[in-house]
C-alpha cells in the first residue's frame, strides 16, 4: 500500500471524524439514504467491492470481522486473542462502524480507535502512531468435503435430488432449500455442507435464513450470522432451546459444515418419554453443542416428539441457501 496515499486517507478520515460514520457529509452515508432493495448474490464476483472488503482479518492475538451492510456502510467486530474459535478470549468484542472512503473502508470507534481496510489488510490504530496489521484470511472447515464412511446413506452428492421430497437442483448442481428427506432416522451421525447468500442490504432473520430440522422436530438454525452475537435464533442455535457456545459462522458465500451426533428420545411402553434427545454439534469443526439434551421439539417442522423415526428437512425461508455433500450414518 502506498504510504503517502494511506497517510492522506487516514488524515482525511480523522478530519471528517464522526461525520464519516454518522454525518451527512460522507459519500457512503449519502448513498445509504437511497432505498436499496434486498438482493441475494450467489457469486462473489457479482457483488462488487463490498464482498471483497468484507470478511475475516487476523493477526497477532487480534481478530477482526468486517460485515458489509449495503449502501457503502460496514460494521466491524474486533476480538482480543483472535477470531471466534481461533484464539478469541471470549470477552465481549469491540464493535466499530463506518463506511467506504475512496478504495477503502474506514471504521471508527471510541478513544480514537480507527481501522482501515484495504488491499487485503486491516490497519488498526488506537489513538497513537503504532499500527497493528491484520491480514485477510479465509478459514475452511476441516471436515469440508468429507467422504461418507462405510454404511452411510448418501442423501445428496450433486447427482440427483431423488432422496428428497420436493428436491430441486440449481445450475451449480447444488440442492435448493425447501425439501424433506424421504428416508427417516432415529440415532445417527450427520454431515451436511451449506452456503448462505451474500445479502448486504438485509438484516437479521432476512439474511440467508434457512434451518436444518432433525427428525423434522428439532431445528438447528441456518442463517448468515457472520459477526453477530450468536443467539438461539442465529446460525448454530437450537431455536428457543440453546445458543451456540461460540458463533462459528463464516462470511456469506463461504461453504460451511455441520457435523452432528444425534440420539433420539426414548419412550416407555406407555408412550411416556423417559430420556431426552441428545445432540453434539460441530460447526465448521468447532464444538458448539456438547451432549446437549433437548427437552422438547422446536416450533415448525413435523410437530411433537415421538418414538418413531423422522426425516431431515431443509427449511425454505425465502432465501437462496444452498446445500451439498449430505450423508448420514445410522446408529441403529
Amino acid at each position: 500500500m502506498n504510504s503517502a496515499k494511506a497517510h492522506t486517507r487516514w488524515m482525511m478520515a480523522w478530519a471528517t471524524g464522526v461525520s464519516l460514520v454518522w454525518g451527512h457529509q460522507a459519500p457512503a452515508q449519502e448513498a445509504a439514504k437511497k432505498p436499496e432493495p434486498p438482493k441475494a448474490y450467489l457469486k462473489g464476483e457479482d457483488a462488487g467491492m463490498a464482498y471483497t472488503l468484507q470478511g475475516e482479518y487476523a493477526g497477532d492475538k487480534l481478530g477482526l470481522q468486517v460485515i458489509a451492510l449495503g449502501g457503502g456502510k460496514y460494521e466491524g467486530v474486533l476480538y482480543e486473542g483472535g477470531l471466534p474459535g481461533a484464539g478469541w478470549d471470549g470477552k465481549p468484542p469491540y464493535k466499530i462502524a463506518g463506511g467506504e472512503f475512496n478504495d477503502a473502508v474506514i471504521l471508527r470507534g471510541k478513544a480514537k480507535r480507527f481501522v482501515e481496510v484495504a488491499g487485503g489488510l486491516a490497519q488498526v490504530v488506537d489513538g497513537g502512531p503504532a499500527k497493528v496489521t491484520l491480514e485477510k484470511t479465509e478459514r475452511k472447515s476441516p471436515t469440508l468435503g468429507q467422504k461418507p464412511p462405510t454404511g452411510a446413506v448418501v442423501l445428496f452428492d450433486g447427482s440427483s435430488a431423488d432422496a428428497w421430497n420436493g428436491g430441486r437442483i440449481d445450475a451449480e448442481k447444488l440442492l435448493m432449500e425447501g425439501v424433506v428427506s424421504k428416508k427417516k432416522f432415529n440415532d445417527f451421525t450427520l454431515h451436511l455442507e451449506f452456503r448462505t447468500p451474500f445479502m448486504p442490504a438485509s438484516r437479521g432473520q432476512g439474511r440467508g435464513n434457512s434451518g436444518l430440522y432433525l427428525q423434522n422436530r428439532y431445528e438447528l438454525q441456518v442463517l448468515d450470522s457472520f459477526g453477530l452475537e450468536g443467539l438461539d435464533n442465529e446460525c448454530g442455535g437450537i431455536y428457543q432451546i440453546k445458543r451456540p457456545q461460540v458463533n462459528a459462522c463464516l462470511p456469506p458465500l463461504a461453504w460451511q459444515t455441520y457435523d452432528i451426533d444425534f440420539t433420539a428420545p426414548r419412550f416407555d411402553s406407555d408412550g411416556k418419554k423417559v430420556k431426552n434427545a441428545v445432540m453434539t454439534v460441530r460447526h465448521n469443526g468447532i464444538l458448539i453443542h456438547d451432549k446437549l439434551e433437548l427437552p422438547k421439539h422446536t416450533p415448525g417442522g413435523e410437530g411433537k416428539e415421538s418414538a418413531e423415526p423422522g426425516p431431515f428437512a431443509l427449511q425454505n425461508h425465502g432465501d437462496p441457501v444452498r446445500f451439498r455433500n449430505i450423508w448420514v450414518l445410522p446408529k441403529n
